[in-house]
């Protein structure tokens, strides 16, 4: 049987302006997540939201939250978006932390780990992790903004987690972030992902996003 692919829309390309009804649109459409995007200005060249706006969305959906921390200390502020209402914790592995603390951290207070590498980072730096997240992120543009171009020489490093993955048989998922459309959505799933996120390309469809997210699967 076909796996069903899932679907996190990502907040950054929402109407900022009527948060709560862009999260509630998009979980009566069929969202399996709501991905929220952190940045703090320093680890990525913008700024958005913070654990207070989290906990004000989090009455919007039942969905599970995922908030990504783009920031250059995520293990000073992960706690303030778990309590929040963060079902998922997403950390970069280009972040100078100690890593598997954190992990360990995030697990005891009962939230999920999601690893995350950027494009121009080296495969072997999350190799240390997949027995230990829930969800590996691979990231297909540079984070920061949305709107990017998908990067095709991305492609390869979905293709060797999910080798990785089969031949281990590990139990984490594969999530895709960046430059998601129809065709680059076929291209990841075909490389293995079991998660698109997809912001402007959902977004952008004002009243279409059941189609939109039913065609991206």
């Amino acid at each position: 049987m076909e796996k069903r692919i899932k679907i996190s829309p990502s907040l950054l390309s929402a109407d900022f302006s009527r948060l709560g009804e862009e999260v509630a649109a998009v979980t009566q459409a069929g969202a399996d997540f709501i991905h929220f995007d952190v940045m703090d200005g320093h680890f990525v060249p913008n700024i958005t939201f913070g654990p207070m706006v989290l906990g004000a969305i989090r009455g919007f959906s039942v969905l599970p939250f995922e908030a990504h921390l783009m920031i250059l200390h995520p293990e000073k502020y992960w706690r303030q978006f778990a309590q929040a209402g963060a079902d998922v914790i997403g950390i970069h592995v280009e972040c100078e932390v100690d890593h598997k603390t954190v992990i360990k951290e995030i697990h005891n207070a009962g939230k999920q780990v999601c690893m995350v590498i950027n494009p121009p980072t080296d495969i072997d730096k999350i190799y240390p992790f997949l027995d230990m997240a829930e969800q590996i992120l691979v990231m297909t543009v540079n984070p920061g903004f949305g709107g990017q171009s998908f990067i095709e020489s991305t492609v390869p490093k979905i293709e060797k987690i999910a080798d990785i993955r089969e031949k281990k048989n590990l139990g984490f998922e594969i999530s895709v972030d960046g430059g998601i459309n129809y065709e680059t959505a076929r291209i990841v799933k075909n490389a293995g992902a079991d998660i698109l996120v997809a912001g402007s390309f959902i977004f952008s469809k004002k009243g279409s996003y059941r189609k939109v997210i039913e065609g991206l699967r």
